[in-house]
């Protein structure tokens, strides 16, 4: 709440509230609970447990996204006269169109 504060007589200043940090009052806030709300999954059943949720998804051949394991990109490892006469040769095919 802004409110108004004589600080000289005929002359005010906005006092605003004082803004405080996020936070939390469990002693370990980065941990995410295994509680969620109820949601229904591929069988029908309501689930409010993550892991449980999940086992049933997979259990099912789900893929949940944002989990899964990708896979990691394979270093091209081709010299400098390669690299050029593969060049050279997308750009004779692109002209010859």
């Amino acid at each position: 709440m802004i409110e108004l504060v004589e600080v000289a007589p005929g002359k005010f200043r906005v006092k605003r509230p004082e803004l405080k940090p996020a936070r939390s009052d469990l002693p370990l806030p980065s941990i995410i609970s295994d509680i969620m709300p109820p949601t229904e999954q591929v069988d029908g059943k309501f689930y409010t447990s993550k892991r449980e949720f999940r086992a049933v998804g997979k259990a099912h051949g789900l893929i949940e996204i944002g989990t899964e394991k990708l896979k990691p990109k394979q270093r091209i490892t081709s010299t400098k006269e390669e690299r050029r006469a593969s060049i050279k040769k997308a750009i004779e095919q692109y002209k010859s169109r």
